[in-house]
């Protein structure tokens, strides 16, 4: 099914003009995401789309998790909860246009609301309804790729957080630049991301929070340390 907005491949001349915007089709977008279909089901694997448009990549990847989510989980809603909000966090976004950021949260959100109501329908929790916004706030941004800032004229760095789950639906975030993340990374060879047990390369956080229930997440946007 089509997410809110992505039927078409262009919205108007102008902003294909203005910012090449040509939305790739769903075709595509499932067979791209087959050349990585091992990482689009893991529902920890970390995906960012650093001109996400609408979201057609990240709709499409979320779908593929939500599928693994309700194949084990299904049959335990607090389960199936904690490693849907999981597999939401995976998620990151970065767009120019700031109503593509809007439309891509609100397609991520309503496939999300989907599986979560079909398997749910009369147990569907506001509290992980709202956690699952609040992370889309902050994984799907509005901000330009290429200088990593926020495309106005603040200099503001394009910020994402972390979220990993400690142990029994305890999250916890982190905050990282952009720019940290992708540049900072030293000249000695080390690894940001290494599976093979060797020393990895860890950027330092901007912002650290306290551990923190999934649910609980979006509530008290206050309790940064």
């Amino acid at each position: 099914m089509p997410t809110k907005s992505q039927t078409t491949q262009i919205v108007s001349r102008q902003r294909v003009a203005d910012h090449g915007e040509v939305f790739t089709a769903e075709r595509e977008v499932k067979a791209m995401c087959d050349l990585v279909k091992q990482e689009t089901e893991r529902i920890e694997s970390r995906f960012l789309e650093p001109a996400c448009g609408q979201g057609a990549f990240l709709v499409e990847i979320l779908r593929r998790k939500l599928a693994i989510v309700s194949a084990r989980y299904r049959k335990a809603q607090n389960e199936w909860e904690r490693y849907a909000t999981l597999a939401v966090s995976s998620l990151y976004g970065i767009d120019i246009l700031a109503d593509n950021v809007a439309l891509c949260r609100d397609n991520l959100y309503e496939i999300f609301h989907i599986e979560y109501s079909a398997h749910f329908p009369k147990t569907t929790k506001e509290e992980c309804c709202r956690a699952v916004r609040y992370i889309l706030s902050l994984n799907i941004l509005w901000g330009d790729a290429l200088t990593l800032e926020l495309p106005d004229d603040s200099k503001t760095p394009i910020v994402f957080a972390e979220w990993s789950d400690t142990g029994n639906g305890i999250f916890k975030r982190r905050d990282y630049t952009m720019a940290n993340l992708l540049q900072s990374a030293p000249m000695d060879g080390l690894n940001l991301f290494s599976d093979l047990g060797d020393q990895a390369f860890i950027p330092k956080p901007v912002a650290d929070y306290p551990l923190t229930h999934f649910l609980k997440l979006g509530a008290d946007e206050n309790a940064k340390l």
